[in-house]
């Protein structure tokens, strides 16, 4: 790592005044320095550098501030320098300011960076404060969010995730699940977002988590916003189903085109199961979701379901629908109090139940990378005879 006297002779050329073919290899150095964990932490404990660097994001060049912006990109995507970030510098500010420029070009490193930085609770809720103190208000994030082509030279996809992570935050979910407001409303179309998965798990991560706040769950279900087609679209295919199956169907999952394609990414498809999961863990929101003929959706998602840890969600919510309700005062899963020793038996279960996930993964790409060098060699499969 740099010397004290290197760090202060670095420090001298990352200043606006700085001839730009020094101050172009100055930002040179440091983005190389980023790029390694040793790196990262020197540059975390070097407040004065993180300083001159954001400075530099107003720097005439283009290619210094961009090679400021992807430092910070890679410095926020190390947790032991958040805290350097948000609170000694700090940057959340500036960036939200420059965000909310229409015409700015590096919006998508600025989105990068606040997801980034709002994945750990207790640097989200300093995100959060500067947004809704400091910044333009979550209103507005929102509202860029939704606004197609915003910036003409910016995807901004990773909104998406930045909202998931501040709805980690119980003022972040009061907020989009504000009857008078009609966010969330506004987010529902975008589980079907096709061009970015990015910014589609981003807005099922944000439902998954609105669904934590269960005094919601019959608002969320209701005809005001009737999320659970938006979270079952996702989950069906093109099969076939019986007439009665297909009546008892809400009707945006009636009748699917032949060619309907169900969520690509298991992570996404996962989070869209724990979604509904947590509205069925109430009496009232386990009869709305029966109602609506969920089962029907999830019996033919499992049988095509491929990744284990995926297959393993939705049988634990197909239970769920099937058996029988729980005895009185028993009725809200998300209240229970379980017993310490009965918690610490669910959770060896669990935990036994990932190993043998794990497990079975590791047989089944061994046996395909097997069953890829025998055709590479030309051999039958095995147990065939040419």
């Amino acid at each position: 790592m740099l010397t004290e006297g290197q760090t202060q002779e670095l420090l001298a050329f990352l200043t606006l005044d700085t001839r730009l073919d020094v101050k172009g290899q100055a930002t040179e150095c440091v983005l190389g320095l980023s790029g390694s964990k040793d790196g990262r932490s020197f540059l975390g404990q070097s407040v004065d550098i993180l300083r001159a660097l954001l400075a530099l994001t107003r720097d005439p060049s283009r290619a210094v501030a961009k090679d400021c912006y992807y430092v910070l990109v890679n410095l926020s995507a190390d947790v032991t320098v958040h805290r350097a970030l948000v609170q000694d510098v700090p940057l959340v500010p500036t960036l939200l300011a420059n965000l909310l420029d229409p015409e700015y070009d590096f919006s998508d490193q600025i989105c990068s960076i606040l997801s980034n930085l709002s994945r750990e609770e207790d640097t989200c809720a300093e995100v959060f404060r500067a947004i809704q103190n400091e910044g333009p208000g979550l209103a507005k994030i929102v509202d860029i969010f939704c606004t197609d082509g915003y910036n003409k030279k910016a995807e901004l996809h990773y909104l998406g995730p930045l909202l998931s992570n501040l709805t980690q935050l119980a003022e972040a979910r009061k907020f989009i699940l504000d009857k008078d407001r009609c966010v969330i409303q506004r987010l529902l179309p975008y589980t079907q977002y096709q061009d970015s998965s990015v910014r589609r798990g981003g807005v099922v991560g944000t439902l998954r988590n609105c669904c934590f706040d269960h005094s919601y769950h019959q608002w969320l279900l209701g005809n005001d916003v009737d999320i659970l087609p938006f979270l079952l679209l996702p989950l069906a295919g093109p099969e076939e189903l019986s007439e009665e199956e297909m009546e008892g169907l809400p009707v945006d999952l009636q009748y699917l085109p032949e060619d309907k394609q169900r969520e690509k990414d298991p992570d996404i498809r996962k989070m869209l199961l724990e979604a509904i999961n947590l509205l069925a863990a109430t009496r009232s929101g386990r009869k709305m979701v029966k109602g609506k003929n969920a089962y029907v959706i999830l019996r033919e998602f499992h049988k095509w379901e491929q990744e284990l840890d995926v297959g393993a969600a939705c049988e634990k919510l197909i239970e769920v629908l099937i058996s029988d309700e729980p005895e009185a005062g028993m009725e809200n899963l998300l209240e229970l109090e379980i017993p310490q020793d009965i918690e610490r038996k669910l959770r060896l279960q669990d935990e036994e139940e990932q190993r043998r996930i794990v497990k079975e993964k590791e047989e089944l790409l061994k046996n395909r990378e097997q069953e890829s060098g025998r055709r590479a060699r030309g051999e039958s499969p095995e147990g065939l005879e040419r």
